[in-house]
């Protein structure tokens, strides 16, 4: 396997959401509507202020995808980079493509002076997922992720 990483354009959006919702079944077990899940994915990828996705190629095919967007911490004066959206395709699962990922943007992030940390929040029932972060050398943080969610499907139909 031959990985380049590269970041996603508005051209990979139809890419992202089939795997944006493949994410969500398999992790969570919840179905995301593409039509509605849709305009976020492109609203990011047109908007550089509001994320990035990284795409990992083997040999021009996309196999994996990682989104990062940002919080403001005044504690540290400099930015969180939160690891979002992260999936890859079974066949490159154990390969090193969420590694190669992971590493291009921690080699990013480290040469950056505003970026302060690296987070991800990770279902609790994702055993698996958790002993890959904790791989890359990701450790909880000892807070517990809270939200009053306004458009949840409780609310509003399903996402």
């Amino acid at each position: 396997m031959t990985l380049t990483i590269r970041d996603a354009t508005p051209a990979d959006a139809d890419l992202v959401v089939e795997f944006n919702a493949k994410l969500a079944a398999e992790s969570e077990g919840k179905t995301l509507d593409p039509d509605h899940i849709g305009p976020g994915v492109r609203s990011l990828l047109e908007d550089p202020a509001r994320g990035r996705y990284f795409l990992a190629c083997d040999n021009g095919q996309v196999v994996g995808q990682l989104c990062i967007t940002y919080e403001w911490s005044d504690w540290r004066n400099g930015w969180f980079w939160w690891f979002q959206s992260v999936y890859v395709i079974r066949a490159a699962r154990r390969t090193g493509t969420f590694s190669a990922l992971f590493d291009h943007v921690r080699q990013m992030a480290e040469t950056r002076d505003d970026v302060c940390g690296l987070r991800l929040y990770v279902d609790d029932d994702n055993r698996d997922a958790q002993r890959v972060y904790a791989a890359r050398g990701m450790a909880r943080a000892g807070y517990h992720v809270m939200e009053i969610d306004f458009r949840s499907p409780q609310r509003k139909g399903t996402l």
